[in-house]
């Protein structure tokens, strides 16, 4: 039998219902307070901590400026002996062999550097310890006169680059780096600067005439001459833009898109095989590129590592002063540049005449 409540007890009962209501509404104010003021905590925390990021990266913008001002500021080296500086020639000097004197050019930076050191860098090259030995051997050699080494012209003044490009290398030229390259790049040889197929995007007179000119001069190297073009998958260089207009006849080899030296000797058999059809080799194959100009160079086969020319050149046409993605080429500098569109052009297409991949 259902309990029948006297109206009294209802009363009670109604009451504590009204009291334990208002004590959950209490509890939900109290616990959205404490849940306000925990945000605010979290927001402060990350704040916080976006500023002591900010402050380290700060201060060690301002250790690596320290660190390299003393090159910077002696350089071309007052005091002969006292710090590592190679020697170069002038970009002038060097588009003028290449192009009257037909010399090859092999360039190697910080990508090749880290190789030869077995320091991961570069997700397009994987560590090789047979390029490591080939990098060694070609910096070290007594090569051929017809071939043209160049590195990285950031040994001591940095003026002529924009502030983003100089802080870049003043964090990667550590005391340790510069040790490593004084253990590599011998001091008797006169340097072409591996920069030279950077004409853009690292220097302070990007909105100027200057880079155009730059990219002229380059386009003397291969101007009225047959090209064999030696590039990685998706690479396409010259390929939605004039830069190889001027060729007589663009032929290509198209190697893997990254670590290109897993197919090394096939790549050179197929180069050496058609280098009577060729006057000339453009290698974009990253850090296997210049390894390549100095193995044909032996063979008399004139061959120039371009690296990132073509890039650089699409960042040049868009004129932001900056790098920009480029949907169509494959690009390791910018984030997601390894997702690459597929395109269907008839005329590259025609152009390739060997493939690795």
């Amino acid at each position: 039998m259902e309990r029948q409540y006297e109206a009294a007890e209802f009363l009670d009962i109604k009451r504590e219902n009204q009291q334990l209501k208002q004590q959950v509404l209490e509890l939900q104010e109290t616990l959205q307070s404490f849940y306000e003021a925990y945000s605010e905590l979290i927001k402060k925390t990350q704040e916080n901590a976006e500023r002591i990021a900010l402050f380290s990266r700060y201060i060690q913008y301002l250790q690596a400026n320290c660190a390299n001002l003393k090159y910077e500021i002696l350089d071309p080296a007052c005091s002969p002996g006292t710090y590592f500086y190679p020697k170069f020639r002038s970009n002038e000097e060097t588009l003028r062999l290449i192009v009257e004197e037909k010399k090859s050019l092999a360039r190697f930076g910080d990508g090749e550097f880290a190789i030869a050191f077995s320091t991961p860098r570069q997700k397009f090259q994987r560590l090789d310890d047979k390029l490591a030995e080939r990098i060694w051997e070609v910096l070290n050699a007594d090569v051929p006169d017809s071939l043209l080494i160049a590195v990285a012209g950031q040994y001591g003044s940095l003026e002529r680059f924009n502030d983003q490009a100089a802080q870049g290398i003043r964090l990667y030229m550590t005391e340790e780096t510069r040790r490593q390259h004084e253990q590599i790049i011998p001091l008797s040889r006169v340097y072409s600067d591996a920069y030279i197929t950077r004409p853009y995007v690292i220097y302070k007179d990007m909105f100027t005439d200057a880079p155009r000119k730059r990219f002229e001069a380059l386009k003397q190297i291969w101007r009225d001459k047959r090209i064999i073009v030696v590039e990685g998958a998706q690479t396409r260089l010259g390929v939605g833009n004039d830069l190889l207009k001027q060729a007589r006849d663009v032929k290509r080899i198209i190697a893997p898109p990254t670590s290109s030296f897993d197919r090394y000797d096939e790549i050179y058999k197929e180069c050496l095989d058609r280098g009577d059809s060729a006057d000339l080799f453009l290698l974009a194959i990253g850090p296997s590129a210049g390894v390549l100009a100095y193995d044909l160079a032996l063979h008399s086969c004139q061959a120039v590592d371009v690296g990132h020319v073509d890039l650089e050149y699409e960042w040049f046409l868009a004129g932001k002063g900056t790098r920009v993605s480029v949907p169509y080429k494959y690009n390791n500098e910018l984030t997601g540049g390894d997702k690459v569109q597929e395109i269907h052009d008839p005329v590259y297409d025609s152009q390739i005449i060997a493939s690795f991949i």
